[in-house]
């Protein structure tokens, strides 16, 4: 699974996890600057073959509406350490690699 971090979400993120996900990349290094809406990085991931991973329910809604892809991972009240974002992340790696093959369109990780 290649993993889009958004922009909420640290660009430490990329680095912590890249043994799990090594083709994954945070926005701001694929020319989507701060400030790019929400549609655009629906649509960057959906013709780059990324599913987007965020903090930002407003990817839920669009997943709820358009369903995939692409995918979109929310952590959930992500209001911790990115030490603790990785944990959470590389401790559902099962997880994501089941919903990486199904057919829903949103996951949910909660701390």
């Amino acid at each position: 699974m290649e993993l889009l971090f958004d922009e909420n979400l640290s660009r430490k993120l990329v680095e912590a996890t890249r043994y799990l996900f090594p083709d994954s990349v945070h926005v701001s290094q694929v020319g989507l600057a701060s400030g790019t809406t929400d549609r655009q990085i629906w649509d960057y991931a959906k013709q780059n073959g990324f599913a987007i991973i965020t903090a930002d329910t407003d990817f839920v809604t669009m997943a709820n509406t358009y369903g995939a892809p692409p995918k979109v991972i929310l952590l959930e009240n992500c209001d911790y350490p990115t030490s603790i974002a990785v944990r959470i992340i590389s401790g559902n790696v099962i997880l994501l690699s089941q919903f990486e093959r199904d057919n829903r369109a949103l996951l949910i990780l909660q701390r």
